[in-house]
């Protein structure tokens, strides 16, 4: 009898994540292929997390759409252990100026301009580029500030098609190496 009041106590809270991460993405006008491009999943694992079926181990894919929710890593293990999703949040004041302050120091005046600008943060990823010995790129994706809902899910689609082309660039030949500054 114990046994059967925790599976349903495990299916009963699956289903309340499913339904948690359904109406996130709704919420944010996302359909599940929109979630899934922007997470970089199959639309699949977007249906799979939305069925409420109980599974015996945390999805790997859970952590890669709650960026896209708006929701803190780990929130979809909480709503499982019946809680709710923490939204995602800025760094602390002090925080954020002493990643400033490193930034100033780390970077090219015209970068720091750039990510210092009011124009919304879509997204950013680091690139480990093949063959060089642990050098990577890093990408910041800004918005327009006066975007609506639906250009900023139309800028972050389109960034994910770009994303994925300079993941799988070919080899140049004939490229000569560029000076860390750039010139």
């Amino acid at each position: 009898m114990m046994k059967a009041m925790t599976e349903d106590r495990t299916t009963l809270r699956w289903a309340e994540l499913a339904e948690a991460i359904r109406s996130a993405r709704e919420a944010r006008g996302l359909s599940q292929v929109d979630l899934a491009q922007l997470a970089d999943i199959s639309e699949g694992s977007v249906q799979n997390l939305e069925s409420g079926k109980a599974r015996n181990r945390m999805p790997q894919t859970l952590a890669k759409i709650e960026p896209h929710l708006g929701w803190a890593a780990g929130s979809g293990r909480a709503i499982l252990d019946g809680g709710e999703p923490t939204p995602a949040t800025a760094e602390a004041p002090d925080d954020a100026a002493a990643a400033e302050g490193a930034l100033r120091r780390k970077l090219p005046l015209r970068i720091v301009d750039e990510l210092e600008s009011d124009d919304p943060l879509l997204d950013s990823t680091v690139i480990q580029l093949p063959g060089a010995d642990g050098a990577r790129m890093t990408v910041v994706v800004h918005g327009r500030p006066d975007a609506t809902p639906e250009q900023i899910q139309e800028a972050l689609l389109a960034w994910r098609q770009a994303e994925r082309k300079l993941r799988r660039l070919p080899d140049g030949e004939g490229d000569e190496p560029q000076a860390a500054n750039g010139s």
